[in-house]
């Protein structure tokens, strides 16, 4: 049952950066003005968030959907939540109200404050799925699953196999 969790939160993880990577490639200087707008990065390096970000959301995002170094690209997804998050409380604690940029668009925008809560716990939702995919060793319909095969089919199953030296030896009584 959690290598089915899993990829429902491997699909919807992967499906969510994906589309938000994909509103935001086309418009790459709504995407700087998104991160300008935090006021956290210092200098020029804004610019620089800016234009990585949709790269980086959409590679997490194909990596997730396609089950392809699952863990790896969980850990950067967690990451990235984590750093949104901490983004989001930062400018709700300022007085700050801009649009999050987190699906296209950015800047100042009026009365956006009240958005921050519903926002804050949809990134909890998707840190906490990262999570579980960082702490899950294999979901179904992954690519990892041919790439990288276990030692054995119930590897991914019976986790107390490996405790167990001669599993055998209780079938036959010695």
């Amino acid at each position: 049952m959690k290598e089915w969790l899993g990829t429902a939160a491997r699909l919807v993880t992967g499906g969510v950066w994906i589309w938000a990577a994909l509103l935001k490639l086309p418009h790459p200087d709504e995407s700087v003005l998104a991160v300008r707008a935090y006021q956290l990065l210092p200098g020029d390096s804004a610019t620089t968030v800016g234009h990585l970000l949709p790269v980086v959301e959409l590679v997490v995002g194909i990596c997730l959907v396609l089950g392809l170094l699952t863990r790896f690209a969980a850990a950067a997804s967690a990451l990235l939540f984590a750093a949104f998050i901490i983004g989001i409380a930062s400018v709700w604690a300022r007085g700050i109200e801009i649009d999050c940029g987190c699906f296209g668009g950015g800047g100042a925008k009026p009365g956006a404050s009240s958005q921050y809560p519903w926002e804050i716990a949809r990134d909890v939702a998707l840190l906490a799925a990262s999570l579980f995919l960082v702490w899950l060793r294999r979901t179904r319909l992954a690519l990892d699953n041919l790439l990288f095969p276990s030692r054995s089919a119930s590897d991914d199953l019976d986790l107390d196999s490996d405790l167990d030296p001669d599993p055998d030896q209780h079938r036959s009584g010695v």
